[in-house]
Formats: C-alpha cells, sequence, structure tokens
C-alpha cells in the first residue's frame, strides 16, 4: 500500500536511486509472527516478479519452533521443501529504526500458482474477496495492549524468569505522568510506527506497572491484519532499542492485569460510502445487518476462540473479574461483554 501501486520497474528504479543494498522480506506464519530474511538487492531483482523459495516449516512449526507431530502438510514426512513465496509490492515500507531500509511482505502459493489455504494472509484474500462478491468493503482494525520490563535478559534467563521488572511501577491507567517518564520510548512508538506504516490514532498506559496500550488506525481488511502483525514486531524492536522487553503474553503475573486486545470491525458497501452496520432509524443505530453480524459472531465464538487465546496462558486471563470476557454476550458501551458497541465513538467517526 505504501508503494502506491509502483510497477516493479519504477519501484526497482526508485529503490536503485536510493542506493539500496539489501532488502528485507517477511512472511507471517499461523501464530502470526513474522518469519524472514534479509536479502541482497541484487537477489531481489531477480525475484520480484518470480517470487522465491521458502522454507515450509513456518506452517509445521509453533512459536518455538518446536515441530508439530500431526501436520499433514509439511512435516518429517515430506522433508520440510521450500515454497514458492510472491512478494506483495504493496506493502513496501522502510524500517525507520534500521536505517530505512526496504521491507516488503509476502504470501505462498502451491504448485499450480494458486493461494496457498494454510497460509494466514493468502487465507485472509480469499475471505476479501467472498465479502467483495457479495459487496462488502470490510473496515478493520485492532487495539493492543503489552506490558513493558526492564531488559535484563542474563538475568532472566539464568532465574528461569522468575524476576521479571516491570518498567514503571503502580496500578496506573491513563497516567500522563507514567508515559512521562519514559517520554523518549513513549514518543518513539508512536512516532516511527507510523513512518513504518502503522499509524496509531492512541496510545495510553493501562492498569498494570509498565503496561501500555495503543490502538491502530482503521483500514480496509488486508492492510488492517498486516499492520497488526508489524505492530507486534515493531513494537518489541522499538521496545529493545531503548533497554525495554515489550511483551504481549496474556498473562505473564498472576497478580497483575493481563493483556487484552480488540478488533474493530464495519462492513461499507462495494464504493465503500455507505456504513453498512449503521442504521439512523434504530434505537440502537446497529443495521438489520449488523444484528446479523453479531449474532453470527457469537453463534460462532467457542468456534473460533482457538484463534484469539491460541495457549494454555491465554485462558490463566479467561477468568472471571479479570476485565476479560468469559460469556457469550454483547453490549453498548460495555467493557465487560465478548462483543461491545462502541455507540458514541461510532457516531462521533460515523461508523467506520
Amino acid at each position: 500500500m505504501l508503494s502506491q501501486q509502483l510497477s516493479p520497474n519504477k519501484l526497482l528504479q526508485q529503490l536503485a536511486e536510493q542506493n539500496t543494498e539489501k532488502v528485507k522480506l517477511a512472511i507471517t506464519d499461523i501464530d502470526g509472527i513474522l518469519r524472514g530474511k534479509m536479502i541482497s538487492f541484487e537477489k531481489f531483482i531477480s525475484i520480484i516478479e518470480k517470487g522465491f523459495g521458502f522454507c515450509n516449516v513456518i506452517f509445521g512449526w509453533d512459536s518455538a519452533d518446536i515441530a508439530y507431530d500431526n501436520n499433514e502438510y509439511t512435516g518429517w514426512h515430506s522433508g520440510y521443501p521450500d515454497a514458492t513465496a510472491v512478494i506483495d509490492l504493496d506493502t513496501f515500507r522502510q524500517v525507520p529504526w534500521e536505517n530505512d531500509i526496504p521491507f516488503f511482505l509476502a504470501d505462498f502459493r502451491d504448485g499450480k500458482g494458486n493461494d496457498l489455504d494454510v497460509c494466514p494472509r493468502s487465507l485472509l484474500k480469499k475471505i476479501i474477496q467472498q465479502a467483495a462478491s457479495n459487496g462488502y468493503t470490510p473496515y478493520f482494525s485492532q487495539e493492543f495492549e503489552w506490558f513493558n520490563l526492564v531488559d535484563n535478559t542474563n538475568e532472566l534467563y539464568t532465574g528461569k524468569f522468575r524476576d521479571v521488572k516491570p518498567m514503571t511501577h503502580g496500578m496506573f491507567g491513563y497516567s500522563m505522568l507514567r508515559a512521562g517518564q519514559r517520554n523518549d520510548y513513549f514518543n518513539d512508538l508512536f512516532d516511527l510506527l507510523k513512518k513504518f506504516g502503522v499509524p496509531i490514532e492512541g496510545l495510553h498506559t493501562e492498569t498494570g506497572p509498565g503496561e501500555y496500550e495503543a490502538a491502530i488506525a482503521y483500514s480496509e481488511l488486508l492492510e488492517a491484519a498486516d499492520r497488526a502483525v508489524l505492530f507486534k514486531t515493531g513494537v518489541k524492536q522499538i521496545a529493545h532499542n531503548h533497554g525495554v522487553i515489550a511483551t504481549f503474553m496474556a498473562k505473564f503475573n498472576e497478580s497483575l492485569p493481563g493483556c487484552s486486545g480488540h478488533v474493530h470491525q464495519s462492513l461499507w458497501n462495494k464504493d465503500k460510502k455507505q456504513n453498512l452496520f449503521y442504521d439512523k432509524k434504530k434505537v440502537t443505530g446497529m443495521s438489520s445487518l449488523m444484528e446479523s453480524y453479531m449474532a453470527g459472531q457469537l453463534a460462532c465464538l467457542p468456534f473460533i476462540l482457538p484463534m484469539f487465546a491460541p495457549t494454555v496462558n491465554s485462558y490463566k486471563r479467561l477468568v472471571e473479574g479479570a476485565w476479560a470476557p468469559t460469556t457469550l454476550t454483547w453490549a453498548i458501551d460495555n467493557r465487560t461483554t465478548a462483543c461491545v458497541l462502541c455507540r458514541q465513538v461510532a457516531v462521533q467517526q460515523d461508523w467506520k
């Protein structure tokens, strides 16, 4: 998207004029983690249109690189071969905390050149096509909460991660004071992520020592998903440069609040001018389509929960009294339910 849909030749010309020597490529694995490599500019020129080989092990192991033993797509039975990855030129960015090195996302194709179903980004494009065929344009965004810890890595490994020290102390949500105490880090998050093509609408402290929350600016669905995964990686890298460890773990300490996350959603018409979730004639402001959409989410939530809560640690937070939803509920401006209609924000922003 940041490339403004430049042709491969024009993009290569632009990068050459900037004396580019190397390029970063990344792919999203099944856990939403970026896996990638740095390549020479010469190598990039040779693969910009035809794609490149990338080991398909990223669909055969977990976040700790432990191989699954029941994976049909790849495994010891297949020898973990390369799959073909194709660069999405519309994802062009430059990494401001790494001397503006060019950065691109890629996704996978199968042997016939079609999107690979096991690739999360390829699967999302399929869903977007289905929405478009029904006249819908999805707009999404995400909010993330995370804890910022003192980077005492050697001590942490020696003590088996028992001596974790928050960056700041005290339960101080929405604190201007705590944010100001790490003003350099706080401002770098806001400014550098924007330069990286991941604009933040709001950033503030949460109720937890050293905990922050950020709301990413909304966009069309594929770009929103890209921003989400790039946000988490970007935050961790910026944090490291400030002597901080950023953790998005759902519950890193049983006596402290956990880390939440919110997925903001709306459907617009094909020309992106009418919010199909909004009906000004309804008392709630909810259109019939939104009511059906909400009902569908509630009905499917038990089945899609593993995507939102993928680890054992996730369920340490999903308990009563922890500001986490534990029931199939929805409400207007109620932060204790699973699905929330933020009515005031919706009216002010025309429900996008």
